[in-house]
């Protein structure tokens, strides 16, 4: 033992000269850093509490592995933003290579990366990302919603399974062009990959398996059960893209798959070409998985805090009912229209905070700020949670309320500190597609349904069940009530 704490030591002095211009934060154990100073299910708390003691850059250690944590909105807004480029990279979490090896556009940095996201985003807007043709996919899955529902009047059910049908459907028909039927055992598999994905990715388990992977990987556990869904997973995608490349019409690719394939054919003889099956299989798992479970997950999460808060609830309904009434579905067109009903959407998913520290960056190469000097490929947590509970910034941070995108007449009133969806270049390149599935499946179930909790209001728990990673929001049985 006192041969490895002296290696470790050694280490560590090796270290120095790189790391000692580095910003301050709490001293590390030699061993484990600061893992046994915070509780790691709800790190993000902890790390909020080091802004607040250390300032707007901190560092604090995993093991022997420094982390830089950025706090507040002016220094989120200078490095994301301002020093864009240099804090661009994605930070190396074992869970998400996992389920990419490195391909992809969410866990890619330089060049691959910014090549995935240019084509995924061209592609995306060319299949109807935040246009009308888009919103009609959105609709379609949201009538479909609505009837399931309906099955369910009188008796409790929990609606996380349907909402997962319905959104992913969405991104379904873009990716793979078709929805699935909610009994399809392939999409069944698929969405249960990606909800143990999600769980795990957020969960205590999952945080020691991102800093300890190899260590972890020799205990049993239901990571290695995630290990072979996501292998069937990639599969699954794989058989898709090689179906067209036989199939394929090149004037008219259907889907997401079919341009890329075309990209494919286009740069076959291009040996340095990012367009190959490891980077698309990748790409669609990226689509499949983050446009599925956050947006979900948000409308879920939006219908616990309806049930919390049936005065807001009722609000809606009237505010819906004047606007769009009953003879018609709502549509992007309204929500001009809706202010507190669009205030209540901003509020649902500030007071989620369902990415604390967003997806974690790494530096490009050795960067000065604030008179620090961060080192290349050194991890760092954007802390949005900081952000988004300023008290500086909002009326009432710690609560829910919508009069926080309210304004004295009101208006709905946008607040520059709504960073849900990240800051800088890696922003969340789905922003637009997200934004109309939470108006439009949120609107229509409000306008069809009232819901209630099996519990009175004051009893209701909205806290997330998981706060590491992610935030997830708690599984619940409720009554959808219908209005007509």
């Amino acid at each position: 033992m006192a041969v490895l704490a002296l290696f470790l030591l050694w280490k560590i002095r090796g270290k120095q000269s790189r790391f000692d211009r580095l910003p301050p934060g709490p001293a590390p154990n030699l061993l484990l850093g600061n893992l046994l100073q915070f509780n790691i299910k709800e790190a993000y708390k902890y790390y909020l509490e080091l802004s607040e003691k250390y300032g707007s850059v901190a560092t604090i250690w995993l093991a022997n592995t420094p982390v830089v944590i950025i706090s507040g909105y002016q220094a989120l807004k200078e490095t994301m933003i301002g020093l864009g480029e240099e804090f661009s990279g994605r930070a190396i979490y074992p869970l998400l290579m996992k389920s990419t090896y490195g391909y992809g556009v969410l866990s890619t940095s330089g060049h691959r990366w910014k090549e995935m996201r240019k084509f995924s985003l061209a592609t995306l807007k060319n299949f109807g990302m935040g246009r009308r043709s888009i919103e009609e996919r959105v609709k379609e899955e949201a009538e479909n919603l609505v009837e399931m529902f309906k099955k369910c009047e009188g008796s409790a059910f929990s609606p996380a399974d349907m909402l997962l049908n319905a959104v992913s459907n969405v991104i379904c028909s873009i990716v793979f062009g078709q929805r699935f039927e909610f009994e399809d055992p392939q999409f069944k598999s698929l969405l249960r990959t990606v909800n143990t994905y999600f769980a795990i990715l957020s969960s205590p388990l999952g945080q020691i398996y991102n800093i300890f992977p190899r260590l972890v990987s020799l205990f049993p556990g239901k990571h290695h059960e995630l290990f072979k869904d996501l292998e069937e997973a990639r599969e699954y995608c794989k058989c898709e893209a090689q179906a067209r490349m036989n199939s394929l019409d090149p004037s008219s690719p259907q889907d997401f798959i079919e341009a890329f394939v075309l990209k494919i054919k286009e740069e076959k003889d291009n040996p340095k070409t990012e367009y190959n099956f490891d980077n698309l299989i990748s790409v669609i798992w990226n689509l499949f998985s983050a446009g599925t479970e956050t947006t979900s997950s948000t409308v879920r999460h939006a219908l616990l805090l309806m049930m919390k808060h049936p005065d807001v609830q009722e609000r809606v309904q009237r505010e819906i009912d004047e606007v769009v009434g009953q003879d018609r579905w709502p549509s992007t067109e309204d929500r001009q229209n809706l202010p507190y009903t669009e205030a209540v959407i901003h509020e649902v998913q500030r007071h989620m905070d369902i990415a604390p520290i967003a997806v974690p960056h790494k530096m490009m190469c050795d960067t000065e700020y604030n008179g620090y000097v961060i080192p290349k490929d050194v991890m760092v947590f954007p802390l949005l949670s900081s952000v988004l509970k300023d008290p500086k910034l909002w009326k009432n941070p710690n609560c829910f309320d919508p009069e926080n995108f309210l304004d004295a007449d009101g208006r709905f009133q946008k607040n520059y500190a709504f960073v849900v969806f990240g800051m800088g270049k890696r922003a969340c390149l789905g922003e637009a597609l997200v934004r109309i599935e939470l108006f439009i499946f949120f609107t229509s179930l409000l306008q069809h349904f009232t819901f209630k909790a099996m519990v009175p209001p004051v009893e209701l728990d909205t806290t997330p069940t998981n706060c590491s990673f992610g935030r997830m929001p708690r599984t619940y049985e409720c009554y959808a009530i219908s209005r007509k």
